[in-house]
């Protein structure tokens, strides 16, 4: 039960992380958009890095949701008649 709890929370996480993670990647987008617009070569940057950040919190979420699935196939009772 306790496992269950957790995985289920690791799932929560994972949603937030891959949800925050495109919007962060988006404004990120965005800023360099603007940057270029405005000839301003500093948000570019930092549009380029909230973009990658976006991506690095996205894998997170894809790394969690991963764990979760791992875990439910270690909760499977062992055969022990073999």
């Amino acid at each position: 039960m306790a496992t269950e709890n957790k995985r289920d929370q690791l799932r929560d996480s994972a949603a937030k992380h891959r949800a925050k993670g495109k919007l962060e990647e988006a404004g990120g987008k965005l800023r360099e958009a603007y940057g270029d617009l405005a000839d301003d070569p500093s948000q570019e940057f930092r549009g380029k890095v909230q973009e990658l950040k976006g991506k690095l919190r996205q894998g997170l979420g894809r790394t969690e949701e991963k764990l979760a699935e791992a875990g439910e196939s270690d909760d499977e009772p062992e055969d022990e008649t073999a």
